[in-house]
């Protein structure tokens, strides 16, 4: 099976598959909406992932014949700059406005792909939103970042210490038991059926 980050550039058919690990599905398929299963690896095993969820229980996810696989490196704050396509989920904060929960900077090849803000299933009440950054302003807890998408604005702040990761290459060979994992799957009637997993490399866990 070949990388899900051979090269920065991506090919398309890649480019369209990382694009769902952070994107609602079209309404004009008229398919399920993706399920995300976040976990630690059991076992892999052939077709097979094994995972205890963060719920605690354990499922068998069938990895799809074109499912591909990648990771997540660190990033900093101080590495999100205006222009850059990001993805963040976040809450409502008590106060007004939303509070990022962890920020994905997306390679430029993939940029506008996935754009809008939707409910997401990070926590109760999330949502995610894929957007382009206009501006990014330090302030005295921490940074809040102006994000655009489909002509609309959004602020979001960034605490100290939110997770903010990049997308990084991996292999099958990444897939060892502990190995912690976000998966895209759709619901099938036999379980999960997984057509992107990323996985948690060196340290850096997927905060998705």
């Amino acid at each position: 099976m070949k990388s899900f980050f051979p090269v920065l550039a991506f090919g398309l058919t890649t480019i369209l598959s990382v694009s769902t690990v952070a994107a609602p599905a079209r309404a004009e398929e008229k398919k399920a909406a993706p399920i995300h299963v976040r976990g630690s690896i059991v076992t892999y095993a052939g077709s097979t992932l094994k995972v205890k969820t963060r719920e605690g229980e354990t499922v068998d996810v069938a990895l799809a014949d074109d499912w591909k696989v990648a990771s997540v490196a660190d990033a900093k704050v101080t590495d999100i700059k205006p222009g850059d396509f990001v993805g963040i989920a976040s809450l409502p904060n008590a106060g007004g406005g939303d509070g990022a929960l962890e920020v994905l900077i997306f390679p430029p090849a993939m940029k506008g792909l996935g754009e809008g803000s939707y409910g997401w299933d990070l926590k109760p009440d999330s949502s995610m939103t894929n957007a382009t950054v206009a501006d990014a302003v330090k302030g005295v807890d921490g940074r809040t970042v102006t994000v655009t998408y489909h002509g609309k604005e959004k602020k979001i702040a960034i605490p100290d210490g939110t997770p903010v990761v990049t997308i990084a290459g991996a292999t099958k060979d990444d897939l060892v038991p502990g190995a912690v994992v976000f998966i895209t799957a759709e619901k099938a009637a036999t379980g999960p059926i997984a057509h992107q997993v990323v996985v948690g490399q060196n340290g850096v866990v997927p905060p998705m």
